[in-house]
């Protein structure tokens, strides 16, 4: 997934910045990390309150292998393929998971990496 494809669909939403971290990137806005990407798949913070629409939209949570087997990282879920091509509703979701951000006292995130477009080309 490129870079420039995440911050033009995330336009109506705002100003993304992307992080490399773990094979993939992390989704950011005013500091604060609200989604992530890996193998070209695109997840959004939830909690609790937000968890029933991914669920009712049929969407699981992030999974990853570890040495151990495999993690379920419950706080985020992947976003439904429809968002992709709504970029207003896509935006409502984005500011639902900046919010679930904020409330989980993301804290500090890492010092800001520079990524140009050209630099962060696929994350899997």
């Amino acid at each position: 997934m490129d870079a420039e494809f995440v911050r033009e669909l995330f336009t109506q939403f705002g100003s993304v910045s992307l992080r490399r971290m773990f094979g993939g990137a992390g989704i950011y806005a005013d500091g604060l990390m609200f989604g992530l990407i890996t193998s070209d798949v695109i997840y959004l913070k939830a909690d609790d309150s937000f968890i029933p629409l991914f669920e009712r939209e049929g969407q699981t949570p992030f999974k990853y292998k570890s040495r151990d087997g495999q993690r379920t990282l419950i706080s985020y879920w992947r976003m439904p393929e429809r968002l992709y091509d709504d970029p207003d509703e896509l935006a409502q979701w984005a500011h639902h998971a900046m919010a679930e951000g904020q409330d989980a006292g993301a804290g500090t995130p890492p010092p800001e990496v520079a990524l140009a477009a050209s630099s962060l080309r696929r994350y899997a």
